[in-house]
């Protein structure tokens, strides 16, 4: 058995589509998401639970964001030794969670500070 995910960013050719079984993945809650990013994270837990909440408010903006962006944003976080949000840090590390350019353009125009209710 073979298990192949995908974010859609690349077509997955329909020869190899008729052969596989379809299972749509729903993201995780906002609860199931914060547990998850919790191993071997430093983070406090409110900082954690914001920094969550964010990626979830970035969803709604339709970008390509799964789980592990999430997990790479704590980490990152982590590293940098980041304890709360605000409008530097996230400005400075959203190359960590968005793969593209036009979704950090749009994240940028839309405001840093008002998606952080700042």
């Amino acid at each position: 058995m073979v298990v192949l995910t995908s974010n859609r960013t690349r077509e997955i050719h329909d020869a190899l589509k008729r052969r596989c079984l379809y299972h749509w993945i729903e993201y995780p809650t906002i609860q199931k998401e914060i547990a998850m990013s919790m191993r071997g994270c430093q983070m406090l837990v409110n900082d954690l639970v914001s920094s969550v909440a964010f990626v979830h408010e970035l969803r709604q903006l339709d970008l390509l964001l799964g789980v592990a962006e999430t997990l790479d944003w704590v980490a990152a976080l982590t590293a940098l030794d980041r304890t709360a949000l605000d409008p530097e840090t996230v400005d400075d590390t959203l190359g960590a969670i968005l793969k593209y350019q036009d979704d950090i353009a749009a994240v940028r125009k839309r405001g840093v500070r008002t998606m952080l209710g700042q």
